[in-house]
C-alpha cells in the first residue's frame, strides 16, 4: 500500500522537477547596445544635426558678445587712468551688466539646446524601446540587456545580439 502511494508521487514529484529544469534551461537572454542602436533610429541624423545647428548658432552670437565685452574692457582699461570718476563708474557698470547679459544668454542657451535635444531625441528613444520590446516578444526572449549599462559586467558567449533585430525593426517602421 505505501509503494502504491510512493512510486506515484516520486514519479509525479520527478515530472515537476523535470519541467521546472526544461523550462529554466529554455530562457533566452540577448543583449542590444542602446548607444549604437540609437544611431540606426530613422531621423537620428536630422535630429542631431538640427541640434548642432542651433549649438552653432549659440556660440556664433557667444562671440559677438564676448567681442563686445573684451573690446570695451580693453578700452577701459587703457583708458581709466584719462576718465573722471563719474564716467569710469558708469563704464564699470556697463561692463558689469554685459558680463550679467552674456551669463543669461550661457544659461537661456544651454536650457534651449537641453529642451531640443529632449525634444527631438526621447521620441527616438521611445522608438527604439518599443522596437526592442516587440523583439523581445517576437523572439521569445526572456530577457534583453543593454550592453551600453556599465552594471552589466559580464555578457556569456551564447547570449544572443539582437541588435539587428531591433534595427531591423526600426528600419522596417521607416518604410
Amino acid at each position: 500500500m505505501i509503494k502504491k502511494i510512493i512510486f506515484p508521487t516520486l514519479l509525479i514529484l520527478a515530472l515537476v522537477c523535470s519541467n521546472k529544469l526544461q523550462a529554466q534551461t529554455s530562457d533566452k537572454i540577448a543583449y542590444i547596445n542602446s548607444v549604437e542602436l540609437l544611431e540606426s533610429v530613422p531621423g537620428k541624423i536630422e535630429a542631431t544635426k538640427a541640434i548642432e545647428e542651433l549649438n552653432k548658432k549659440y556660440k556664433d552670437e557667444l562671440a559677438i558678445m564676448q567681442n563686445e565685452y573684451n573690446t570695451k574692457y580693453t578700452n577701459f582699461l587703457a583708458n581709466q587712468n584719462n576718465l573722471a570718476e563719474s564716467i569710469k563708474l558708469r563704464r564699470m557698470q556697463e561692463l558689469y551688466e554685459l558680463e550679467q547679459n552674456i551669463n543669461r544668454f550661457i544659461k537661456v542657451a544651454q536650457e534651449d539646446v537641453e529642451s531640443q535635444q529632449k525634444q527631438l531625441i526621447e521620441p527616438l528613444k521611445e522608438k527604439m524601446q518599443e522596437a526592442i520590446r516587440q523583439i523581445g516578444m517576437e523572439q521569445g526572449y526572456t530577457c534583453i540587456y543593454d550592453a551600453s549599462n556599465p552594471a552589466i559586467a559580464f555578457i556569456t558567449p551564447d547570449a544572443i545580439d539582437a541588435n539587428s533585430l531591433v534595427r531591423s525593426k526600426l528600419l522596417q517602421g521607416r518604410r
